[in-house]
């Protein structure tokens, strides 16, 4: 096994003013070749980077170093490095003309501070930075010949750089200098409906016991990642009892569940309207966060207050007044008023209690009620109860309402609520 260690540098990444996402998009770009990340440090900016890329070059086959690569004091990546390695920067004449450029297109004023960008230590490789300033810098194996580390990779700290950077870049280094990988493979199954600790008696327990296939999993809210490695035959082999066990809950093997949605609607060449109350817009946000949703998705309406149910999705004063807003009969007729707003195939509704305050004894706060209107078929309302803080509940909501899409599409069985509220039932009405 190829191990690889990432250090992520800077002091806003511990203050708590910038969310870290490099782990979760580098562990998916390495797998594919073969490359485990076994470890993973965040370290502020100044003397500690240095103590990191030591610790790790004696640890690591493959250390990737991200941040501090820009014009300011506080970036001292590169230098931190050129230090460790006793190595002397040195004037890279390409990568300074590369940064006037940039400057001089962006009508920019170039200044001293800049130039730091374009130092370079002695023997290392500048990888290009399509997307900005600070290239990146490759310490190929003869660089590192007191430590156990045959790579190291300086990259950029902000995804929109580091992202192409990699795929341009890195990857094709690795690519041509790592050993043929070896015959495992990794298969994430992505699951909603189904608990973590259901999944695992269901049918992890069982895999686990062969003993030659690692077994993990990943949650969410509302959603599990069920992460098998081993060797590719052992994972062909259980692949069918898989499926056997709990097919139903997996929506797919790498694409988020909107994607999975949109894609099905396209399969179908059917269309999608949505109205939504507790949701607040966020269904249909995940719904057009998928490139081309606009071939099947073709409104969204987001109708908050009553007298809004009822101008734009002709919702009856008089289901209003005697079940409230937050009830199946409203949002049977909240999916059905939106669906022919629109003139869709299909449409989804949501109407709950997001909380902390509104709830009562029968309606609690959690209780959502989501509705699926199809052209021709009665409309199915499926109760839920997602107690918890508000953001959660509108997750768990969207998530559910976008799986109750996807089993209909796929025809399998419309399960009803997640646990259910005090009173409700599954409805079906036309």
């Amino acid at each position: 096994m190829i191990q690889a260690e990432v250090i992520n540098t800077g002091s806003e990444l511990l203050l708590g003013l910038v969310q870290n996402t490099h782990l979760t998009w580098l562990a998916g770009q390495l797998a594919p070749l073969g490359v485990t990340i076994t470890r993973q440090v965040c370290v502020p900016d100044g003397p500690e980077i240095r103590n990191a890329l030591a610790e790790a070059l004696q640890r690591a086959d493959i250390v990737f170093c991200t941040g501090g690569l820009g014009p300011t004091t506080d970036d001292i990546s590169r230098e931190a490095t050129a230090e460790l390695l006793n190595l002397p920067l040195q004037l890279d004449e390409d990568v300074l003309k590369t940064i006037q450029d940039i400057f001089a297109h962006r009508h920019l004023l170039l200044t001293a501070n800049n130039r730091r960008q374009a130092m370079v230590p002695q023997g290392a490789h500048v990888l290009a930075n399509a997307c900005g300033t600070a290239p990146g810098l490759y310490f190929p194996p003869p660089l590192l010949e007191s430590y156990h580390s045959g790579h190291l990779f300086l990259l950029p700290g902000p995804p929109r750089e580091l992202y192409p950077m990699f795929e341009a870049a890195v990857s094709p280094i690795l690519q041509t200098s790592l050993p043929p990988k070896e015959d495992r493979d990794c298969r994430i199954y992505r699951c909603t409906g189904l608990g973590e600790s259901l999944l695992e008696n269901q049918i992890g327990f069982q895999i686990e016991a062969r003993g030659d296939i690692n077994v993990g999993y990943c949650a969410r809210p509302s959603e599990v990642d069920f992460r098998l490695m081993g060797p590719k035959a052992a994972l062909d082999e259980v692949e069918p009892l898989i499926r056997a066990s709990v097919g139903e809950w997996i929506y797919s093997r790498g694409e988020t569940l909107e994607q999975t949605v949109v894609n099905l609607l396209k399969k179908n060449h059917a269309t999608l309207a949505i109205a939504e109350s507790c949701t607040g817009g966020a269904l249909a946000s995940r719904i057009t966060d998928v490139p081309g949703a606009s071939e099947v998705f073709l409104a969204g309406l987001t109708t908050y207050a009553n007298s809004a149910k009822q101008a734009f999705l002709h919702v009856p004063a008089e289901l209003l007044e005697k079940y409230g807003a937050v009830s199946e009969p409203v949002a049977t007729a909240m999916a059905e008023g939106a669906r022919l707003a629109a003139g869709s195939a299909l449409a989804l509704s949501t109407t709950g209690i997001a909380g902390p305050n509104g709830g009562t004894d029968s309606k609690p706060v959690g209780t959502i009620y989501i509705g699926l209107a199809v052209k021709g078929v009665p409309t199915i309302v499926n109760p839920h109860f997602f107690p918890g803080d508000r953001l959660t509940f509108k997750q768990r909501a969207v998530t559910a309402a976008l799986d109750l899409l996807r089993r209909h599409l796929e025809g399998l069985p419309l399960v009803s609520g997640s646990g259910t509220p005090p009173g409700s039932r599954t409805q079906r009405a036309r």
